[in-house]
């Protein structure tokens, strides 16, 4: 069980911090009040320690609270991205019973980022455009909060391969400059999200937390070197964080790279859909809701300096997705086009979850109810993923 650590005003002295208004309106997407207008963006102001202090684009909407009651404060990095801001969603909305809370989302907005994921939200939360590579930022930010979680990382496989630079810096040195920022001032607890391509491929069987790392791609190896940065922050300066690691995750605002959405949208447009080499490669999927339900059950109870698997419903190969998603729209296997199979792709991942299923997590949306909720969703929302899809093929182009 986590130790809640509160603030004590002035404790951590020298360090700039973003100063907060008092609230002016109460709103809870919870409670259904109405919603005021986000702040006009502002300027953090400069600190003596930090003479070069940059402009931030930054708005502050207080959540409700109960009078006298303890606010948890929480910073969610990458909150913006697809997993962040379905954590974000949820946490706001009193799916975890935290409703007392204040969020503030820290991200960079690159290309998968999108304060749209955030709208059924929107006035719920503080953001700050920033990266977790900023230490000076860090340092601002940081003071005050009770819970940091960390989903901000480069993600796409394919383009690791491409170029590594971006994995390298982010995933590896960005985690490091967050958990020293943590460390200094104080955080309470930290949660680093990670995946299940960090263990390379294994044949038969699971992986359970002891098993040894072997990524086989730049992203993944980018994501083990963050790991083991948090893991030796936990040992050598007792910093309370914990790791998670997935497998794939589906469901709605999923960039419209991935193989679920860039199946059903490319389906939706009556394009064809590309499947990698023999199709045989087998992913273990989870729904993201399900994914966020995991990070909090080991935020709330997962030990400090601990690593805890959220497992998936359903394994499948790629060509057994690809089957289910034509289904699902209403296509045939002439839509399917065969591509050469991706360099190093991993035949097989499978996670073993008992150890965070002993803490009382369990999965709770079924593949298949998933998928036909997410298919609809896509096919309800061209609003938000056709922008997106445009802005791929101009950078491709």
């Amino acid at each position: 069980m986590w130790p809640i650590r509160r603030r004590i005003p002035g404790r951590y002295t020298g360090l700039a911090c973003v100063t907060v208004p008092p609230p002016t309106s109460r709103y809870s997407p919870a409670r259904g009040r109405t919603r005021p207008p986000p702040r006009a963006t502002t300027a953090i102001s400069k600190s003596p320690r930090a003479p070069c202090a940059p402009r931030l684009e930054s708005f502050w909407c207080p959540v409700a609270r109960q009078s006298g009651a303890a606010v948890q404060r929480v910073l969610v990095a990458g909150g913006a991205g697809f997993i962040g801001s379905c954590y974000v969603r949820e946490l706001l909305s009193g799916a975890y019973g935290w409703n007392d809370v204040e969020v503030t989302v820290l991200d960079k907005l690159t290309y998968a980022g999108n304060l749209e994921n955030l709208a059924p939200v929107e006035g719920g939360y503080r953001f700050v455009r920033g990266d977790i590579c900023d230490a000076d930022l860090l340092s601002r930010v940081l003071p005050g909060q009770d819970v940091v979680v960390n989903f901000a990382a480069e993600t796409h496989v394919d383009r690791s391969i491409r170029t590594a630079d971006s994995f390298v810096r982010t995933n590896v040195q960005g985690v490091h400059t967050l958990m020293e920022g943590c460390l200094g001032a104080g955080v309470g607890r930290v949660l680093q999200v990670s995946t299940d391509e960090v263990y390379g491929s294994i044949d038969a069987g699971s992986w359970d937390e002891e098993a040894p790392l072997a990524p086989n791609s730049p992203y993944s190896a980018a994501k083990a070197g963050g790991d083991m940065l948090a893991r030796a922050y936990a040992r050598t300066h007792g910093l309370p964080v914990t790791i998670t690691r997935c497998g794939n995750n589906y469901g709605p605002y999923q960039f419209p790279e991935k193989v679920i959405p860039l199946f059903i949208t490319n389906l939706l447009d009556g394009r064809t859909v590309p499947l990698y080499g023999d199709g045989a490669n087998v992913r273990d999927w989870i729904h993201v809701e399900d994914h966020c339900r995991g990070i909090q059950t080991a935020i709330e109870h997962g030990e400090p300096g601990g690593l805890y698997h959220v497992a998936g419903t359903a394994e499948l190969t790629n060509a057994e997705l690809t089957r289910r998603l034509l289904d699902a729209v209403g296509a045939d296997w002439t839509s399917v086009e065969r591509v050469p199979d991706r360099k190093g792709h991993d035949r097989r991942y499978s996670l073993d979850d008992g150890r965070l299923r002993a803490l009382g997590y369990a999965p709770r949306v079924a593949f298949g109810d998933g998928l036909a909720a997410t298919v609809r969703w896509y096919a309800g929302n061209r609003a938000w993923w056709e922008p997106l899809k445009e802005r791929l093929a101009s950078a491709a182009a």
